[in-house]
């Protein structure tokens, strides 16, 4: 069996914000948004409003998730080792699992309890100065972060992402300050749990399409982007190629892909193959990480690829 090895080296693909954003800028927009968090879950549980609690629970999503990527993001630079031959790639498939999991988890606490208090409604509602005034620092905070995140590199797609998460972060707490208008004005009780469920149905939204994608890449499903069905038909159609078989691809990080395929071809054949296969499937899947095997149809030997 003979070896034919086409390395790439790849630059390490992971998610940060960089320029003036990676300094202080970043630093003190986390520091604020936890400390908002903070302050809405303690006055949330004080006056008993689920609605302070559902939005401490959204802003907190931002946070963790900022916090969660920048940890798996320095696990990704790191080298691999004789047994994590692929390095460390995955924490950022696990660590947005990982939130997203634990978000849904803290949506069925909040449903439970807001349907608690739409079945048995509390004595009072919570006071709707409170509330307001607790939202309305929310969006204060939520609108300088996206400001002072907004001074970074005109060209860092994370950057724009986590301004615009921080935008829709003030949205909500701005839907929480109009409950406490009206909470304020008609101390009805039913308005703070149906606020918190509306939270909810948000944090939802934006969190189950992520937790159904990165449980795939946790399972190594072929990545969204890659199409099984398209890759077997290509590979299929080069030339020599009499048939595919033991078709896997996977996923090695969140933006990396990886694959392994024995082809058979004739005897004599498949000259330059391996280097069209290896081309063939960056160029058009982005698929970077190729191991294709040569079979001859009629000898018992194989030449394979790396990449």
């Amino acid at each position: 069996m003979g070896h034919a090895h086409d390395h790439h080296p790849h630059p390490p693909h992971h998610h940060q914000l960089d320029g003036p954003v990676a300094g202080w800028r970043y630093g003190t927009a986390i520091i604020l948004n936890i400390g908002i968090v903070v302050f809405q879950l303690v006055i949330g549980i004080g006056i008993g409003s689920t609605a302070l609690m559902a939005d401490a629970g959204h802003n907190a999503s931002d946070v963790l998730g900022l916090l969660l990527a920048g940890g798996a993001a320095w696990l990704m630079t790191r080298n691999g080792s004789a047994r994590r031959t692929y390095g460390y790639g995955k924490a950022g498939v696990l660590a947005a699992l990982a939130n997203s999991l634990l978000l849904v988890f803290a949506c069925g606490v909040l449903v439970m309890e807001a349907a608690d208090r739409l079945l048995s409604p509390p004595e009072a509602a919570p006071p709707g100065l409170t509330v307001m005034l607790v939202a309305g620092v929310a969006v204060v905070i939520n609108l300088l972060s996206g400001w002072l995140l907004m001074a970074g590199h005109p060209d860092d797609v994370n950057r724009r992402a986590a301004v615009v998460h921080l935008f829709g972060d003030a949205a909500v707490s701005a839907g929480v300050l109009l409950a406490g208008i009206i909470l304020h004005f008609t101390q009805a009780r039913w308005v703070d749990p149906v606020a918190s469920l509306g939270i909810v149905a948000v944090i939802l939204a934006t969190t189950w399409r992520i937790l159904v994608q990165s449980l795939d890449l946790a399972l190594d499903a072929a990545p969204r982007g890659v199409d099984v069905a398209a890759v077997r038909q290509w590979l299929a159609t080069l030339p020599g190629v009499m048939s595919v078989h033991d078709l896997h691809i996977w996923p090695i990080s969140a933006t990396e892909t990886a694959l392994t395929a024995h082809l058979v071809v004739p005897e004599g054949g498949g000259d330059g193959l391996l280097e069209m296969v290896s081309e063939g499937l960056r160029s058009r899947f982005g698929i970077v990480h190729p191991t294709v095997q040569l079979e001859r149809s009629d000898i018992d030997h194989c030449d394979g690829l790396h990449g």
